[in-house]
C-alpha cells in the first residue's frame, strides 16, 4: 500500500470520518473512565475505606455519564456534532489533571464525577454523528463495531497505564500521564474530525419534547435501555470487585498484576469489529440471545480459585459483554429514524445508570458474601436482560 493510501486510510479525507478515527475517539472516550479499577485496593488503604467505598469511585463517573446523556443528545440535535465533540475532549482534561492532588475519597469521587460529565459529549455524539454520516453507504454497524473496539482499547489501556505506572510513581501520578494523553487526542480529533455534511438541526423545544414523548412510548428503544442497562450493570460490576477478589488470597496480585489482567479486554479489541460484520446478518435478537449467556457462563467460570480459568472467565464475560453493546446500539440506529442523538442520550442514560447501580448492588453484595456473591447479583441481572430481549425484540426485528 502506498504512502498516499495510509495517508488516507488514518487521517481520512475531510469529507467522512476515517475508520482509525471513529476508532480513536473511542478509545480516547473511555481511557479514563474504567482507569482507577486497577489501583482500588490501593485507594480503599490509602483513604481507610471499605471496597463499597472505593468501587464509588467507579460509580460516580458512570452515575455522571448517565446524568449527561440526554442533556448532550438535545444539545448536540441542536447545536451540532463535531463542535460539542471536541469540546468534551479537551473538558476532560481538567479533572484528570486534578486527581493526583485530591487529599480525601470525597474530593477524588467528586472529580470523578466531573470526568463522567465529559464524556457523553463524546460517546452520544459520536454514535448520532455514525448514524447520519454513514448511513447511506451501509456502514453504520461496521463503524459502530469499530467505535466499540476503540472504547474497549481505551477500558483496557487506561487501566493498564494507571497499574503500571502506579508500581513506579504511585497511583496519583499516574494520572497525570491520562491528562497528557487526553490533551493530545483532543488536539488530534480537533485537527482531523470532519464536520458533519447531513446534520439536520433541530432547536424547537417543543418538538423535541414530542420526539421524546415518542420515544419513550418506542417499546423496542425502550428494551434497547433496558438491556444497556443489564450490559454495563454486569460490565462494571465484574470489573471493579474482581479486583478486590484478586488481590486477595489465594491470588495476591499487585497493582500491576490488576492491570495486567484487564489485557482480556484486548480480546473483544478482536471480537467486536469482527463481529460487526455478522450482527446485522444475524439479526439483534438472536446476536444478544447468544451473546448474554456466553457472558453469563464465563463469569461463572472465575469462581474457580485458578488464576488462569478466571482469566478465561473474564476473557468471555466481557467479550459477551462487548457483543452485546455492539448488537444494542447497532439496533437503535437501525430503529431510530428521529432524534437520534436523543435516543442515544436516552440508551446512555439506562446505560450508565446500570454501571452505577452495579457498582452499588455488587459491591453490597461483594461485602455480604464476598466474590460469589456478586457473580450471582451480575447473572440474575443478565438474564433479565435476555427475557426483555425475548419479550420485546421477538417480532420482526429490523
Amino acid at each position: 500500500m502506498s504512502i498516499s493510501k495510509l495517508r488516507l486510510y488514518f487521517l481520512g479525507n475531510g469529507i467522512q470520518a476515517s475508520q482509525p478515527m471513529v476508532w480513536l475517539i473511542g478509545f480516547f472516550a473511555f481511557l479514563n473512565v474504567y482507569s482507577i479499577q486497577s489501583v482500588l485496593p490501593l485507594v480503599m488503604q490509602d483513604f481507610h475505606a471499605s471496597a463499597l467505598q472505593a468501587g464509588m469511585t467507579v460509580g460516580a463517573t458512570v452515575l455522571a455519564m448517565g446524568l449527561m446523556s440526554p442533556v448532550m443528545g438535545m444539545l448536540s440535535d441542536a447545536f451540532g456534532r463535531r463542535n460539542i465533540l471536541c469540546l468534551s475532549m479537551f473538558a476532560m482534561t481538567l479533572p484528570t489533571a486534578l486527581i493526583p492532588v485530591s487529599r480525601s475519597l470525597d474530593v477524588l469521587i467528586a472529580l470523578r464525577f466531573f470526568q463522567g460529565l465529559a464524556v457523553p459529549g463524546i460517546v452520544v455524539v459520536l454514535i448520532a454523528y455514525i448514524a447520519e454520516e454513514f448511513r447511506n453507504g451501509g456502514g453504520v454497524a461496521r463503524m459502530t463495531a469499530t467505535y466499540v473496539g476503540g472504547t474497549v482499547m481505551g477500558g483496557f489501556s487506561g487501566r493498564f497505564i494507571t497499574g503500571h505506572l502506579t508500581e513506579f510513581f504511585g497511583w496519583r501520578r499516574a494520572f497525570v500521564s491520562l491528562a497528557v494523553m487526553n490533551l493530545m487526542g483532543a488536539l488530534l480529533v480537533l485537527w482531523l474530525l470532519p464536520a458533519s455534511k447531513h446534520f439536520v438541526p433541530n432547536r424547537n423545544v417543543s418538538g423535541v419534547l414530542a420526539i421524546l414523548g415518542r420515544h419513550l412510548r418506542h417499546k423496542r428503544l425502550m428494551a434497547s435501555c433496558g438491556v444497556g442497562f443489564c450490559v454495563l450493570f454486569s460490565l462494571v460490576g465484574s470489573f471493579t470487585y474482581v479486583n478486590f477478589y484478586l488481590a486477595s488470597s489465594p491470588f495476591n496480585l499487585s497493582a500491576s498484576g490488576l492491570a495486567n489482567v484487564f489485557a482480556v479486554y484486548l480480546v473483544g479489541v478482536l471480537v467486536t469489529p469482527l463481529a460487526g460484520r455478522h450482527i446485522e446478518r444475524l439479526g439483534y435478537m438472536k446476536s444478544l440471545l447468544w451473546a448474554l449467556p456466553f457472558s453469563a457462563a464465563g463469569l461463572l467460570l472465575t469462581l474457580v480459585p485458578s488464576l488462569p480459568l478466571v482469566l478465561v472467565g473474564l476473557t468471555v464475560c466481557s467479550s459477551g459483554i462487548f457483543l452485546c453493546q455492539s448488537a444494542t446500539i447497532s439496533a437503535i440506529s437501525k430503529n431510530v429514524t428521529e432524534g437520534r442523538s436523543l435516543a442515544t442520550g436516552l440508551y446512555y442514560m439506562s446505560f450508565y445508570a446500570g454501571g452505577a447501580v452495579g457498582t452499588w448492588g455488587a459491591g453490597l453484595a461483594f461485602e455480604g458474601w464476598g466474590w460469589q456473591g456478586s457473580v450471582a447479583t451480575i447473572a440474575l441481572v443478565q438474564g433479565l436482560a435476555a427475557l426483555m430481549v425475548v419479550a420485546v425484540w421477538r417480532s420482526k426485528e429490523r
